[in-house]
């Protein structure tokens, strides 16, 4: 059975689709760029086969914009996209098609996604274990977090100027113990909260 193009209504603003009405009455909806990539106009024949390429072709092609738009915005690991990818709707393959696709570009590296990574959470003063917390949030496969957590310098300062916000000029023992609590969920071990917290104890201004 062919399917022939009857009408094609251009997207009425920028982002939308283009309608494609066939003679049966059926639109579909296209990318602007799957309709000039596939050389689309009206009274064209398409075969079945031919028509599921179309469709193929877009849905590939969404696939690969969209995942463009993810990774322009923020950094992502493989996993991270594909997820992304498919909550939004994606067909799992067109997401993994995308994903090979941007890899290809030199555009999607998980090593240099978990360096990026650890780097923002030093930048927020965070410790090792949440910034470990972070690294799996954003899927990175545990073979590239030795690595980049090797970038990770000596938080003592950082930890110890949180600590002085939080306690205050002369802290009770609830003070102290809120403290310790929220620098734990920082990611700090309790060997690191406590040494730090006695080291203002003996000298508030180090």
């Amino acid at each position: 059975m062919d399917h022939v193009i009857k009408a094609i209504l251009p997207p009425k603003r920028q982002g939308m689709k283009t309608v494609v009405v066939f003679d049966d009455g059926s639109t579909k909806k296209y990318l602007p760029q799957t309709v000039a990539d596939q050389g689309l106009f009206v009274g064209m024949e398409l075969t079945d086969g031919e028509f599921r390429t179309l469709e193929e072709a877009d849905s590939q092609l969404s696939a690969r914009q969209r995942a463009v738009r993810i990774i322009s915005a923020a950094a992502v690991s493989r996993g991270d996209l594909r997820q992304r990818l498919t909550q939004k709707g994606e067909k799992p393959e067109d997401a993994e098609n995308a994903v090979r696709w941007l890899e290809e570009l030199k555009l999607l590296d998980d090593a240099e996604t978990a360096r990026q990574i650890v780097a923002r959470g030093v930048s927020r003063g965070y410790g090792a274990e949440r910034i470990k917390q972070m690294l799996y949030q954003k899927r990175i496969p545990r073979k590239y977090w030795d690595g980049a957590l090797e970038a990770v310098p000596d938080m003592s300062e950082a930890l110890a100027g949180f600590l002085r916000k939080r306690l205050g000029e002369e802290p009770d023992e609830k003070t102290i113990r809120s403290a310790a609590q929220a620098a734990l969920r920082r990611g700090y071990s309790w060997s690191e909260v406590r040494e730090a917290l006695e080291t203002i104890q003996k000298d508030p201004d180090v």
